[in-house]
């Protein structure tokens, strides 16, 4: 098995997850003992956070890049980015780097196209939402995304930051992302991708009335296939 490198802390909750799944993933298909062989570079989110809010990009992905160049001196024999905002820096992040990063809007529209599915709505930071890094590469693997409303995305994010960053749940967000949910699938969604690392926390299939693909999840799975290639 390749050593899986997890750049991750943005946020550390959703860094958490995902270690949980891949032992999860790597028991269930080996069994006993066994358990994925990972690096994980956390980072703290703050400074992260305030370049994101200040369109310094640029200097975010620096950072990441320095972390994803240690990742690999580490040993890692494949990268896996924690989150999906992030991946705005993608390119800036891989320069210079010779392993291969598994992207996480590849993973999860292969996991759409698979089951036949064309429409996803699409729940995550304003990020992801609004900017083209991420819709666009969606479109080019031939789904029609739908976006929720002006308000709705400010929502999505409001709650994201304040709330699911700090592992904060309360009732009262999970009804709000419900409702955004709905709003998505009465507009078209034949799905409903959780298009923030954290959103599993709120939503699953057992809330939304359409398949729900969890870009955690299903990072992990196609990480683990990978590694184990």
């Amino acid at each position: 098995m390749k050593t899986i490198g997890i750049l991750g802390g943005m946020s550390a909750a959703s860094t958490q997850i995902y270690y949980r799944e891949l032992c999860a993933l790597t028991r269930g298909r080996l069994g006993g003992l066994h358990s994925p062989d990972l690096l994980i570079r956390s980072l703290d989110f703050v400074p992260i956070a305030q370049l994101q809010a200040a369109d310094r990009w640029e200097e975010a992905g620096q950072i990441l890049n320095t972390a994803a160049r240690a990742l690999e001196q580490g040993g890692a024999g494949l990268l896996i980015l924690a989150t999906n905002t992030m991946h705005k820096l993608a390119g800036p992040m891989m320069q210079g780097v010779s392993i291969p990063l598994l992207h996480i809007a590849d993973a999860t529209a292969q996991a759409i196209r698979a089951q036949g599915l064309r429409r996803p709505g699409l729940m995550a930071t304003a990020f992801t939402m609004e900017q083209a890094f991420y819709t666009d590469r969606l479109r080019a693997a031939g789904l029609e995304v739908v976006l929720p409303g002006a308000d709705d995305r400010a929502t999505t994010h409001r709650i994201i930051y304040d709330e699911l960053c700090r592992e904060i749940v309360t009732e009262e967000s999970r009804a709000a992302y419900e409702g955004i949910a709905a709003r998505l699938m009465a507009a078209g969604a034949d799905c409903l991708i959780l298009g923030c690392t954290e959103v599993g926390m709120l939503l699953h299939a057992g809330n939304v009335g359409v398949p729900v693909f969890d870009t955690t999840l299903v990072h992990c799975a196609a990480a683990l296939d990978l590694a184990m290639s």
